[in-house]
């Protein structure tokens, strides 16, 4: 069962959240063309659980930006765009049964359990591809990415990574955990 990570935020960390966010917003235009900052700060100050979300992105290194927005659904799409896998999310098996399943040399946590303590959702593998056509993301680390029920279900997990110009999917045990692969989140507010 994940940690309860209730984190209330001061107003001088949403601002200085806000600010990051703001300054690799206006960095990177590239990602999010036609969009415009004031109207996404405004959504995230109405939303503070969002706001606290993004938070805990920033605080373990996923260096949170907008990748798009879901005119249907009024959503803005948040990704984690650090270089490589965030550091703060790194050493981790997939889930909790593939946790409790090791017998020795357990990780800390699991990818699975660490997104739902965030409030994000864990990329599947068609949006990490969609990531990697805004920039050159995992070349030296790797991420889990939501694995298809049958394929866990026979104990394995899927991640990807980006090599040779191009994004590689592979597999694992579930409960593997490596230095270099963690995860990365999507939060839509």
């Amino acid at each position: 069962m994940a940690k309860e990570n209730k984190i209330e935020l001061s107003q001088e960390e949403q601002e200085e959240l806000l600010s990051k966010l703001k300054t690799r917003f206006e960095k990177n235009m590239d990602r999010h063309h036609e969009l415009d900052w004031k109207q996404i700060q405004t959504k995230l100050e109405s939303n503070l659980e969002k706001l606290t979300s993004l938070y805990k992105m920033e605080k373990t290194e996923g260096e949170p930006d907008v990748v798009g927005y879901d005119k249907e659904k009024d959503e803005y799409i948040f990704v984690d765009c650090s270089k490589e896998s965030p550091k703060g999310r790194r050493s981790i098996c997939y889930d909790r049964a593939a946790l409790e399943s090791r017998k020795k040399h357990k990780p800390e946590n699991t990818a699975i359990d660490m997104a739902a303590e965030i409030g994000i959702e864990i990329l599947t593998e068609e949006q990490y591809r969609e990531l990697q056509k805004l920039g050159t993301f995992d070349a030296k680390t790797s991420t889990w990415v939501k694995t298809p029920d049958d394929i866990r279900k026979l104990g394995g997990a899927v991640f990807c990574d980006f090599r040779f110009g191009r994004v590689f999917l592979y597999h694992n045990g579930a409960d593997s955990y490596y230095s270099s692969r963690g995860f990365r989140g999507m939060l839509r507010v």
